[in-house]
């Protein structure tokens, strides 16, 4: 898609909020430099984070973050989609469910009624499910938060009529380039590294932590290895079961790589 219109030189752009901590969206706001000359290149027409002049639709580009989460999100994502040519999923909550996701492994009302004094008053789903879940996407950014030269790069490919380049790699290669000792090896810590999408610039392996896995499963990634390597070095039990229904639960790799982690460990107990 081209996001140079014949009647408007200036794209509109719509940012939404659904289920989240806004971190992505701060993660667009903090770009500085690199706004001006984003906002000098779209109409930034819809994003209540940063202004509350709102343009109305049709947008020529829709950015979501947030799961969803609600009867009224579930709702609200469908107009969303309607009324954006491009829609594009911002961060880990949208592409995969999110940390909020963890409710899709027990039952919402336990936690409901465990936290609220009135959970009767709530409305929620009993899931956490990223965007895709509901409508089509055509592009998917992962990360929490996300890279934000990522969210540029997306922008730049569309004004010129490209694909985006993502790096490729998975997050291990992002500690070689940085000079990173991993964690495994020299600390005997879990880490989904080797099969986790680069991007963070291997945030956590550099403050001597594994990685969570927040930008997403690496279509490269071999899981059945990871969790052969990674399980030896729990340091708890179900430790790398953990990992991997942590930020990225929802994400089909992640969620049959922990299926089968539990599987393993609960053979190894039989013994």
């Amino acid at each position: 898609m081209t996001l140079t219109p014949k009647t408007n030189p200036k794209p509109k752009v719509a940012v939404y909020k659904f289920s989240s901590c806004d971190g992505c969206q701060l993660s667009i706001l903090n770009l500085e430099d690199e706004l001006l000359d984003l906002a000098s290149a779209v109409d930034i027409a819809y994003f209540l984070e940063a202004t509350r002049t709102v343009k109305p639709g049709p947008y020529d580009v829709g950015i979501v973050e947030g799961s969803v989460t609600t009867p009224h999100e579930a709702e609200r994502i469908k107009e969303v989609r309607a009324e954006c040519k491009f829609l594009v999923s911002l961060g880990t909550c949208a592409t995969a469910g999110g940390i909020q996701a963890l409710r899709n492994f027990a039952r919402a009302d336990e936690y409901a009624r465990a936290v609220y004094a009135h959970p009767e008053f709530l409305q929620y789903l009993e899931t956490s499910t990223p965007i895709s879940a509901h409508i089509p996407v055509d592009l998917e950014i992962w990360g929490c938060p996300v890279n934000k030269g990522t969210v540029v790069e997306v922008l730049a490919a569309l004004l010129q009529n490209r694909r985006p380049n993502f790096p490729p790699s998975p997050v291990c290669l992002e500690c070689k380039r940085r000079g990173v000792v991993c964690v495994v090896v020299a600390l005997g810590i879990p880490c989904l590294g080797p099969a986790v999408h680069g991007g963070c610039g291997a945030l956590c392996p550099a403050n001597g932590r594994g990685c969570y896995g927040c930008f997403g499963p690496s279509s490269a990634g071999n899981f059945s290895a990871l969790i052969a390597s990674m399980m030896p070095h729990d340091r708890y039990p179900n430790e790398t079961a953990n990992l991997l229904r942590s930020f990225s639960s929802h994400a089909p790799a992640f969620r049959a790589a922990a299926d089968a982690a539990l599987k393993a460990a609960s053979g190894r107990e039989a013994k």
